[in-house]
C-alpha cells in the first residue's frame, strides 16, 4: 500500500475512533460518580481520547483535515440526538421489553448534556486545533509534549467551564457546579500529562513504521 493510501486509511480508522469516543462520552456523561469525595461525570472515561486522536491529527493531517474532524464529529451528535428524539415521541408499544419510563430515564435526560457538550465541544475544539499550530509554528516542530499538553489544558478549560454550566445552571448552587468543573479539569490535567508518552508512541509508530509524513508547516 502506497505511503498516500496508507495515510488516508489511517485518516479514517483515527476518525472513527474518534466519533466512538466523543458519542460514548456524550450518553454516559449525565452520569456522576463519585471518588475520593469528589464528583465527576462519567463522560471522562472516554473523552481524555478525543484529546489524543484531535492532537495527533492536527500534528500529521493539519489543522484543515482536524476541523473537517471535529465537524463530522459534531454531525454525527447532532444526529444521535435527533434519532434519540423522535424515538423518545414515538408511542410505545405494550409489548417493548423496554417501558417508556426506563427508556425516558435514560435517554430523555441526555438532551441537556447532549446540548451541552456539543456547544463545549465546538468551542474547545476550535481552540484546541489553534493552540496546537501556535504551538507548532512557534516550536519548529520540537517539543510535542508541550504543544499536546498545552493545546489540551487550554482548550479544556473552556470545555470544562461551558459543559458543566449549561448542563448543571439552575439545578445545582454555583459552589457545586464550580467544585465539579474544577475536579473534571484536574483529572483532564492528569489524563493529558498521562497521555504524554501514548503521543510520542503513536508519532513514531506513524512516522517511522508506516512511513507517514507529518502535516508541513503552516
Amino acid at each position: 500500500m502506497k505511503a498516500l493510501d496508507r495515510k488516508q486509511h489511517l485518516y479514517l480508522w483515527l476518525g472513527g475512533l474518534f466519533v466512538a469516543a466523543l458519542l460514548t462520552g456524550d450518553f454516559i456523561g449525565g452520569r456522576l460518580f463519585r471518588l475520593a469525595g469528589h464528583d465527576f461525570s462519567a463522560g471522562m472515561l472516554a473523552f481524555p481520547l478525543t484529546f489524543l486522536l484531535t492532537d495527533v491529527v492536527n500534528e500529521f493531517y493539519g489543522p484543515k483535515a482536524t476541523r473537517r474532524l471535529t465537524f463530522v464529529g459534531l454531525g454525527a451528535a447532532a444526529f444521535a440526538f435527533l434519532v434519540i428524539n423522535i424515538a423518545l415521541a414515538l408511542p410505545v408499544s405494550p409489548e417493548s421489553p423496554l417501558s417508556d419510563a426506563a427508556f425516558r430515564s435514560t435517554f430523555g435526560a441526555s438532551s441537556r448534556i447532549y446540548i451541552a457538550s456539543m456547544v463545549a465541544y465546538v468551542v474547545g475544539q476550535m481552540l484546541d486545533i489553534a493552540v496546537f499550530q501556535a504551538f507548532r509554528k512557534f516550536t519548529k516542530h520540537r517539543f510535542l509534549w508541550a504543544r499536546a499538553t498545552g493545546s489540551t489544558l487550554i482548550s479544556q478549560a473552556s470545555d470544562t467551564l461551558i459543559v458543566t454550566f449549561i448542563f448543571l445552571g439552575g439545578t445545582k448552587s454555583a459552589g457545586f457546579i464550580l467544585g465539579v468543573a474544577r475536579d473534571s479539569y484536574v483529572v483532564k490535567l492528569v489524563a493529558a500529562v498521562a497521555l504524554t508518552p501514548l503521543i510520542y508512541g503513536l508519532h513514531a509508530l506513524f512516522g517511522r513504521l508506516l512511513s507517514i509524513d507529518e502535516s508541513p508547516a503552516t
